[in-house]
C-alpha cells in the first residue's frame, strides 16, 4: 500500500511539473483516493474482527438484544393468566360404579 502511495505521488508530481495538472486537482485527487483507501482499509478491518470474533465463539450485541426481548416476551407470557373460554373454572366429576 505504501508503494501505492508513493507511486500515485510521483505521478502526480510528474504531471504537476510538466502543468498537466493544478496543485488543486492534485491535492483533491489524492484527497479522493485517500478517503477510498480508508474506506477499504476499514472494511477489511471491520470483515477480519467480525470473522475472528465469530471464531471465537463471542456473541454480537444484535443477537444478545434479540435473545433478551424473547426472554421478555416469555417472561411477560407466563406471568399473564390464562382464562377459560368459558369463564369458569373446569371440574371433574367422578363417576362411583355400582357393586
Amino acid at each position: 500500500m505504501s508503494q501505492d502511495l508513493f507511486s500515485a505521488l510521483k505521478n502526480y508530481a510528474t504531471k504537476l511539473s510538466n502543468g498537466e495538472k493544478t496543485p488543486a486537482e492534485i491535492a483533491s485527487a489524492l484527497n479522493h483516493w485517500l478517503k477510498e483507501s480508508g474506506d477499504s482499509i476499514k472494511e477489511k478491518i471491520e470483515l477480519e474482527v467480525s470473522q475472528s470474533v465469530s471464531k471465537m465463539g463471542f456473541a454480537k450485541q444484535s443477537d444478545l438484544l434479540k435473545l433478551q426481548k424473547e426472554i421478555d416476551e416469555i417472561k411477560k407470557a407466563k406471568s399473564t393468566p390464562v382464562k377459560k373460554a368459558s369463564g369458569k373454572p373446569k371440574v371433574k366429576k367422578t363417576v362411583k360404579k355400582a357393586k
